[in-house]
């Protein structure tokens, strides 16, 4: 529906600040007032726009996707639309009532008469437009920091805090890669923790993910700057360690398990005892690729766990 307006409703209306509402009222009388029903869509995004629409009355929601929340909500006296009739371009965003709303609709031929009868309202449309633009700036800064968000906690353990098994595949292949140019060592071990099922059996899972979390832990409170860990999938854990000799592997891996038989695994509900660790490593070659590399350690890691079972016996 819509109607005539009365003068003294364009007093508020941004785009008319400091203009004498007598001086411009024939180039606006042409144009009408339109009802909007709430969640009624005023703009439809990527859609053709030839009006500059004055809140009068309501609220409007401006949604870039219409499944989201709004990026903002203007209130009586702002504009809208005036971006697209300005520069010809399909809209891009959806403008929404957020209840009921009485707009005034400018036409793209009266806006530029508006702009020529006074440089007040030219004036004004240039503060809108640097409005929009400081705040497009501020929703793609927000964008992108989601974004970031989003793409490290897709590579982050969200129980250990650790790389994950996808932020691995990538980085053990780059890796292996600089290491190569560099002419440098790379080994990696891959560890995991003995009779973890039955631990997490006997003492219960909130319990064994706490024992993850600490184990993930102290073994990262041991390690050198270049050096990565992540938790490579349930009870197993993954290091990548350049500049290491074939000697020191051993040593190192038995610094690892020591850390970790000692680790206070103590709890606000029960006192857990101590868990080992068993560890396999293997050291690149040239013909390594990573799948090979893992393998390696893998099979390192289950010959070490049977050693350590005969030795038991």
């Amino acid at each position: 529906m819509t109607e005539s307006w009365e003068p003294k409703e364009l007093e508020n209306i941004a785009l008319l600040e400091g203009v004498e509402v007598e001086s411009i009222q024939h180039l606006l009388a042409p144009c009408l007032v339109k009802h909007l029903k709430p969640d009624e869509t005023l703009i439809e995004s990527g859609k053709p726009n030839r009006l500059i629409y004055a809140l009068l009355s309501g609220r409007l929601r401006i949604h870039l996707d219409l499944e989201d929340d709004p990026i903002t909500v203007l209130e009586p006296g702002e504009i809208v639309g005036e971006l697209s009739v300005i520069d010809g371009q399909a809209t891009s965003a959806h403008v929404v009532a957020d209840g009921k709303c009485r707009v005034l609709g400018i036409d793209e031929h009266t806006t530029w008469a508006l702009m020529r009868a006074s440089h007040n309202i030219a004036y004004n449309l240039i503060k809108v437009l640097a409005h929009r633009l400081r705040g497009g700036n501020s929703v793609i800064s927000t964008t992108q920091d989601l974004q970031r968000e989003t793409e490290r906690r897709a590579v982050i353990d969200s129980l250990t805090g650790l790389y994950n098994r996808r932020w691995l595949d990538g980085a053990l292949r780059d890796h292996m890669d600089r290491c190569r140019e560099t002419h440098r060592d790379l080994s990696v071990f891959i560890m995991d923790l003995d009779g973890f099922k039955g631990y997490n059996d006997t003492y219960g899972h909130l319990a064994g993910d706490h024992v993850l979390y600490t184990v993930g832990r102290t073994l990262a409170g041991t390690m050198r700057t270049e050096e990565m860990i992540a938790r490579y999938g349930g009870d197993e854990f993954f290091i990548l360690m350049p500049d290491v000799t074939v000697d020191l592997l051993k040593a190192i891996a038995e610094r690892l398990r020591e850390s970790v038989r000692t680790a206070p695994l103590g709890s606000e509900w029960v006192h857990l005892p101590p868990i080992a660790l068993s560890i396999g490593w293997a050291q690149m070659t040239e013909e390594d690729t990573s799948s090979t590399l893992i393998a390696r350690a893998d099979d390192a890691l289950y010959k070490n766990k049977a050693s350590r079972r005969k030795t038991k016996r």
